[in-house]
């Protein structure tokens, strides 16, 4: 039970059904979600949904109103950061768009020109003098690309650790801080091995931080967050997704870092970023998308929109983070220069949402569900269709005439299938209801893997829709090693992610997540030469803790 939780029951009024002893616990609420959703849902419509973020983020519950596209494109936040710019195209004239999805303070970056046409740089490329051949690359087992970078990783949760799992797929020494003062809420989420519920045998943490260190640092005390300070001044990189102000409330600000390390690069990346409005907004990733006009556009239609079940931007920002940071550290390599990276979750997500702007922007339409059709119109049937065993679907898109022809071949030339007003894709959209649902009713009758597998082979997009158990079978993902099984160090078995970073040269090293404070001995007694004694005490003293 969080304080968060208190502070939405306090907004709604504390209503009777709130207050029951089954919904003081996260995990029951979840097994009672339906329950749960009809009263949320009769109180909220009552209220307008700005009012009720409003009044939510002021009572510190992370709840955000779902954006349209207009809403994000409008927002005064975005504008006054800069993120939405104009362009001058010298056919459309001047026109907005996205800039830039993070901001570096030393060599900010982002869209000067507009899009190229269509072999616009042909000419110039082609009559440009000959570049010299790069040398001879590094024979198998070579080093890492960050090999010799280390990171001091301030993240939590999931968005931060996995932009220290990206960093350490590349080579990084990566040391997450972290403290049994305040244990990591994914360590605390379930299966845990062997059904001990322990912080250091989360199934789901291990996978996720996978390529992290970790370091114990009781930041509530001076001396650890001295201690702390001494690390970054061994470190290249240090990683937060704090909320703005909190690392400079710990003395542990850009200003503070640059004193002990002047190189240092240290990467930000609250959820709205470090300056505007909406700098201090509370989410977590299910509600971070919601400001960004994309959970407007996924659902059946405008009243019936379905939420993403998972924090999918959270991993999405880690592995981007760590993009942000290479840039840094190329530009460090080539001037030795260290800056800031101010990464606003909101504007990197809202990079998915790039067609849909443009459309409001050039055309002035607000988009919203189109269930499973293809947004611009560009393919029919294009949907999910069931199969046959519970629960099964497959996906199947049509984009060309020839590829209809071939389903209807596979479906064996029904009458139906062979009418004229299918043969062109403006007859197939004109009439795609009916159409998909002709099309459900044949796909019912088969398994979901053999029936993708047969119009595959007949040049007809299509793919099973997998259930998370199903990834672990998937022939594609054994055998790209997409999950592996491992030894954890404290004694048991676990299947995690492997690396989805692959380099033939050089490929990761991947290991599970870590133990809580695995790597104190070499940080504390190796790397900042403590000594013996001194380190017991801290210990002792909870302070290494």
């Amino acid at each position: 039970r969080g304080l968060g939780d208190v502070y939405k029951r306090q907004v709604m009024g504390d209503p009777e059904w709130a207050q029951l002893e089954m919904f003081q616990d996260m995990f029951v609420r979840g097994e009672n979600a339906d329950l749960i959703y009809t009263m949320v849902r009769e109180w909220a419509a009552e209220h307008d949904k700005m009012e009720i973020m409003e009044r939510c983020q002021a009572a510190g519950c992370p709840i955000t109103a779902v954006f349209t596209m207009k809403e994000a494109a409008e927002h005064p936040h975005l504008l006054e950061r800069g993120y939405i710019i104009e362009l001058e195209d010298e056919r459309l004239g001047r026109f907005r768009t996205l800039g830039a999805p993070f901001k570096l303070s030393e060599t900010p970056g982002g869209p000067r020109r507009p899009a190229p046409r269509l072999g616009e740089h042909r000419d110039a490329v082609l009559t440009a003098p000959a570049r010299p051949a790069p040398g001879p690359f590094p024979g198998p087992g070579g080093r890492l690309p960050l090999a010799g970078v280390r990171v001091a990783n301030f993240g939590w949760v999931w968005a931060g650790p996995v932009t220290g799992q990206t960093l350490g797929f590349l080579g990084a020494d990566v040391l997450k801080i972290e403290s049994y003062a305040r244990v990591d809420m994914t360590r605390t989420l379930p299966p845990f091995a062997g059904g001990e519920r322990d912080p250091n045998r989360s199934l789901s943490n291990n996978a996720c931080w996978a390529g992290n260190g970790s370091v114990t640092l009781n930041l509530k005390t001076e001396e650890a967050r001295e201690l702390a300070l001494d690390l970054v001044s061994q470190c290249d990189v240090v990683v937060e997704n704090f909320g703005p102000g909190v690392m400079d409330r710990l003395g542990l600000g850009y200003e503070d870092l640059r004193r002990r390390k002047p190189d240092v690069i240290m990467f930000s990346m609250p959820a709205a970023g470090l300056w505007g409005p909406l700098k201090d907004v509370r989410t977590y990733g299910l509600s971070l998308t919601s400001t960004t006009g994309l959970d407007s556009l996924v659902g059946y239609a405008d009243d019936d929109l379905v939420p993403v079940e998972n924090a999918y931007s959270d991993p999405y920002n880690g592995i981007f983070g760590a993009f942000a940071i290479l840039t840094a550290l190329a530009h460090r390599r080539r001037t030795g220069q260290g800056q800031q990276i101010d990464f606003s979750q909101q504007e990197a997500v809202m990079q998915m949402v790039g067609p849909a702007f443009m459309d409001y922007s050039l055309n002035g339409r607000v988009a919203g569900p189109l269930g499973n059709k293809h947004p611009l119109g560009a393919a029919a049937p294009h949907c999910v269709f069931p199969c046959a065993g519970d629960d099964r679907w497959i996906s199947i898109a049509v984009e060309t005439d020839a590829q209809w022809q071939a389903l209807v071949a596979a479906m064996g030339s029904p009458g139906w299938a062979r009418a004229a007003e299918w043969t062109t894709l403006a007859g197939r959209l004109a009439g795609i209801e009916t159409l998909h649902a002709k099309i459900g009713e044949w796909t019912a009758g088969f398994d979901d893997r053999t029936l993708a597998r047969e119009l595959q082979a007949v040049g007809v997009p299509a793919a099973p829709v997998l259930n998370v158990a199903d990834l672990l079978d998937d022939p594609h993902y054994r055998a790209r090693e997409t999950f592996i099984e491992v030894e954890h160090p404290l004694g048991y078995r676990e299947t995690i992610y492997g690396a989805y970073v692959k380099m033939d040269r050089t490929p990761a090293v991947v290991r599970p997540g870590p133990w809580i404070g695995q790597d104190n001995d070499r940080v504390f007694l190796d790397l900042l030469g403590l000594d013996p004694a001194r380190y017991e005490q801290l210990k002792k003293d909870r302070v290494i803790y």
